[in-house]
């Protein structure tokens, strides 16, 4: 059936539920067209978190009422989202949770009254060692759907695909081992026939990767990591052709660590979100931090001195970088370095949003907008990687600027711990300006972006290493967080990413450790982790409608609609670095626990939100 003629059908037979997702072979890129759809994380393989629904707007969300509610299964840990695509014209909503790693099939045909129709967890060769060896907690960002399966990965590292209809296995495969310190908290990426995705455990010493699976069969088509040599990493004479002073050939994944083979433990873990360029055939992704948090050991320098250290040749590459690989080889067409010889755990793994911004300084650009944890917000040409912009969107106090002609923060040495037992103020604190909570944007309106930020600062004191070991805490620093600013620790903000202004922020006393969803109806909705779920209006940025829900939010909204009717959906349940120590039941007393965690949650008094997990829907009633 012609797309055209299923439309027409659609319109008479089940209002405006289209029924898009029909041919099995499609993935988001096609589904995404369609806006009572949410086939993929993002909503799209541009990461927009944007939909062009429109029922529920300004003037009506203030009739938004509860329409359903599901258990997740598990009671923490909730950063990611649910998917929505049509199975053989059946409107399915597919939900995934934290450890042990649930996914539930939803029928929504009868859409206010979902109907399970299966359910899969994982039963056999499970490792339980995952569980205390996953840095930030037992977290899950969701799954995507593609060739009529559903992928999604296991914290303790296993790749499945389910076919949509039955829940039955398609193929399983090992991505990740919790014993190299490797923890699986992504949702994979599916573009091109292809499935993409990577791993945490930079506090465990493991050494990031980055594969690519054929969604078929499973089989693994290339995997390549963030340090080692050019071979490994896949560095080729083409890399950086624009920009030779980002760094080319010559393993520089391996010289710019200290000692033999310290690369090997190096971080760089891709455990963010992950984007797709169709026209280019270039999937972007970020990768974390070089593992060790005590930095001088990161360096070859004898004596240690800020200015050799940052000189260039002890950058740990490539670490805390963007990296753009050819979807068919996994060949890197360039790769830049935010933050060479990190010193505050600036992890570069944020989503990378692709937007087409029609005049950046003349010309108009196809630009990569990332939100990087060290504060600053970049704009890069996301086809050879030009720096175009690297603006402040959060206090960032451990550089004054980015020099846009070599790509380099220009950092106070004040602000930059390096020596062991030295203790350092910097701002943000090591959990960012943001985290891998996601932004959102308006494709038409492509340099405003609806921004969850972190307002918090730190003390960062480094200790001795006293051991190198794989799937072992890795960190060797005494770090004490704090609020920027009493009583603020969350803001939303309107960014736009040209002129570096906000056109406005909403102040919370809670952190924002959730995504943004914006629509065409005018509003963006967010979570809080104090459980508020609010629509803004995304002009004046007023507060609209909000509604507590029954735990902290991480999780990121998403909309669908189905026979007429515009759906919100949320994740609740408190979890995430910032939660761990209410998950875990660690003592608040320890202001270094959870490498400073103790002391944020003491301080915005998160020990009072209940743990849960439960996805809550809402629609418009009058």
């Amino acid at each position: 059936m012609k797309f055209g003629m299923a439309l027409s059908i659609c319109a008479g037979l089940c209002g405006a539920w289209l029924y898009a997702g029909a041919a099995n072979a499609e993935d988001a890129l096609t589904l995404a067209k369609n806006p009572s759809l949410w086939p993929a994380p993002g909503h799209d393989l541009a990461l927009t978190r944007h939909s062009e629904l429109k029922q529920i707007n300004t003037l009506n969300v203030k009739h938004l009422q509860l329409a359903w509610d599901q258990s997740t299964g598990a009671l923490r840990g909730h950063e990611g989202q649910p998917i929505v695509v049509d199975v053989d014209g059946t409107p399915t909503l597919f939900l995934f949770s934290a450890w042990p790693n649930i996914v539930q099939a939803l029928d929504l045909s009868d859409p206010d009254y979902p109907k399970e129709i299966w359910n899969y967890v994982k039963k056999t060769d499970r490792d339980e060692s995952a569980v205390p060896r996953a840095c930030c907690d037992t977290v899950n960002r969701g799954g995507s759907y593609g060739d009529g399966k559903v992928v999604y990965l296991t914290l303790d590292g296993w790749l499945i695909a389910l076919d949509a209809k039955t829940g039955k296995e398609a193929w399983v495969v090992k991505n990740n081992y919790p014993d190299k310190g490797e923890d699986g908290t992504p949702a994979p990426l599916i573009a091109d026939g292809k499935v993409f995705v990577g791993f945490g455990g930079d506090e465990f010493a493991a050494r990031g990767a980055f594969s690519a699976y054929d969604l078929k069969t499973g089989k693994l088509l290339w995997k390549k990591y963030s340090t080692g040599t050019d071979a490994d990493v896949g560095i080729t004479a083409d890399t950086n052709k624009a920009h030779p002073e980002y760094g080319r050939t010559g393993d520089l994944g391996v010289h710019t660590f200290p000692e033999d083979n310290n690369y090997k433990i190096g971080g760089g873990a891709a455990w963010g979100w992950y984007s797709y360029d169709p026209e280019l055939h270039y999937v972007y992704y970020g990768t974390g931090n070089p593992g060790l948090w005590s930095p001088g050991y990161r360096c070859g320098e004898k004596p240690l001195t800020q200015a050799g250290c940052n000189s260039g040749k002890w950058d740990n590459k490539w670490s805390l970088t963007i990296f753009a690989r050819k979807a068919d080889t996994g060949e890197a067409v360039w790769a830049y370095q935010m933050t060479p010889f990190d010193q505050w755990d600036y992890d570069g793994i944020n989503e990378m949003i692709l937007v087409d911004i029609p005049n950046v300084d003349g010309k108009p650009r196809k630009a990569l907008v990332h939100f990087d944890r060290n504060g600053f917000a970049f704009v890069l040409d996301r086809t050879d990687g030009t720096l175009l912009r690297a603006h402040k969107y959060v206090t960032a106090n451990w550089a004054e600027k980015y020099d846009l002609k070599t790509g380099r923060p220009i950092k106070v040495p004040e602000h930059s711990p390096l020596e062991v037992g030295r203790n350092t103020q910097a701002c943000p604190s090591a959990m960012g300006g943001k985290d891998q909570q996601p932004a959102s944007v308006d494709p038409s309106d492509p340099t405003k972006f609806y921004v969850p930020t972190n307002n918090w600062c730190m003390e960062d004191n480094p200790q001795v290493r006293a051991y190198q070991q794989q799937g072992t805490v890795y960190v060797f620093s005494n770090v004490y967080m704090y609020p920027e600013k009493p009583g603020v620790t969350g803001r939303i903000k309107k960014f736009d990413v040209l002129t570096g202004k906000a056109d406005w922020d909403i102040p919370d006393p809670y952190p924002n450790w959730g995504g943004t969803l914006n629509t065409a109806g005018g509003l963006m909705f967010y979570g809080s982790l104090g459980g508020d779920f609010r629509a803004v209006d995304r002009n004046t940025g007023a507060i609209l409608w909000q509604r507590k829900l029954g735990s902290g939010i991480i999780g990121n909204p998403i909309t669908y609609e189905v026979k007429g009717k515009q759906y919100v959906s949320v994740l609740s349940g408190i979890g995430g670095w910032i939660g761990l120590p209410v998950t875990a039941g660690l003592d608040l007393s320890d202001k270094f626990g959870a490498i400073g965690a103790t002391a944020m949650t003491k301080a915005t008094g998160l020990a009072m939100i209940p743990q849960g997990g439960m996805l809550s829907t809402f629609r418009i009633y009058q």
